[in-house]
C-alpha cells in the first residue's frame, strides 16, 4: 500500500518540473517494465499488483535499491497515466548523457518537435536501426515524458536523448546534414551514406530557417497521391530505411 505522501509524489511526477526536480521518470505497463528491470537501470520504485509481483519476483529480487510497493489494481488505476488496466508502475532514475565531443555516426536531430508520440515513436525507430544517439532542441517535448517514454516502449534503454543547441551542434559537425523537407531531392535518387544527421523539424513548421541553412543537403519523400505532409515519426522511418547502410 502507498502512503498519502508516495501516492502524492507518484502523480506529481506527471509534471515536468517535478521530473526534473527529482530527476526520475514514469516507466508504466507489464512489457516495458520487465524491460526496464532486466536492464541495468537505477529503479526508485517498484509499485505492482500483488499477482504481477508474484510473476515477476526474479526481476524485482535484482534491484535491491529499489523499494516494492504491493498495492491493489484500483490503487495502481489511480496513480497510472494508463487507459487501460496496469499492473505495475516503476519511477526510475534519470542518468543524464552527456553529449560526446565527436560523433562519427548516423544519429537524428529534432527542430522544436512537439508531439510526444512522434518523439517516442522516432526514438522507436532510432532503436530499430541501431541509431545511438537522437539529438534535441531545447523547445522539443521532454524525451521523458510518459507518453514519450510509453511510445518508446524501451529505447530509451539504448538511444542516448540529449538537449542542447541544435545549430551549434550541426555547425561544427564534420558529417553530412540531411534536411527533410517537402522540396529537397528525392530519396529514391540519393545513395546510402556510413554516417550523416538527419533533421527532423517541427510537425506543422517544419525545419526553421536557421537550421535549414545549416543543411548539406535537403531530401524528401515524393508524394503521389494527395495528403499535404508525412507524420514526422513516419517520415523519420522511410528516410531511415533509405538512407542508411544496408
Amino acid at each position: 500500500m502507498l502512503s498519502k505522501a508516495q501516492n502524492k509524489y507518484i502523480r506529481s511526477l506527471s509534471q515536468q518540473k517535478y521530473r526534473k526536480e527529482y530527476n526520475v521518470f514514469i516507466v508504466e505497463g507489464d512489457k516495458i517494465a520487465r524491460e526496464w528491470l532486466a536492464a541495468d537501470a537505477r529503479i526508485q520504485m517498484i509499485v505492482a499488483t500483488g499477482a504481477w509481483a508474484g510473476q515477476n519476483n526474479t526481476l524485482i529480487s535484482a534491484h535491491s535499491e529499489a523499494t516494492v510497493h504491493i498495492v491493489e489494481a484500483f490503487e495502481l488505476q489511480a496513480i497510472s497515466g494508463l487507459q487501460t488496466n496496469n499492473s505495475v508502475l516503476l519511477v526510475v532514475h534519470h542518468d543524464v548523457a552527456e553529449l560526446p565531443d565527436t560523433l562519427n555516426e548516423w544519429c537524428i536531430a529534432l527542430d522544436n518537435l512537439q508531439d510526444p508520440g512522434n518523439m517516442g515513436t522516432i526514438i522507436r525507430i532510432a532503436d530499430w536501426f541501431g541509431i545511438r544517439h537522437i539529438i534535441c532542441s531545447p523547445d522539443c517535448v521532454e524525451a521523458y515524458n510518459p507518453k514519450v517514454v510509453q511510445s518508446a516502449m524501451g529505447g530509451h534503454l539504448r538511444v542516448n536523448v540529449y538537449e542542447t543547441d541544435i545549430k551549434n551542434f550541426l555547425a561544427n559537425t564534420s558529417m553530412p546534414v540531411v534536411a527533410a523537407t517537402l522540396h529537397g531531392e528525392s530519396v529514391y535518387e540519393m545513395k546510402r551514406m556510413d554516417a550523416g544527421v538527419l533533421v527532423i523539424g517541427n510537425e506543422s513548421k517544419g525545419i526553421s530557417a536557421e537550421v535549414q541553412a545549416l543543411a548539406t543537403r535537403r531530401v524528401t519523400i515524393p508524394r503521389r497521391g494527395g495528403a499535404e505532409s508525412l507524420n514526422a515519426g513516419v517520415s523519420a522511418g522511410i528516410l531511415c530505411s533509405l538512407l542508411l547502410p544496408l
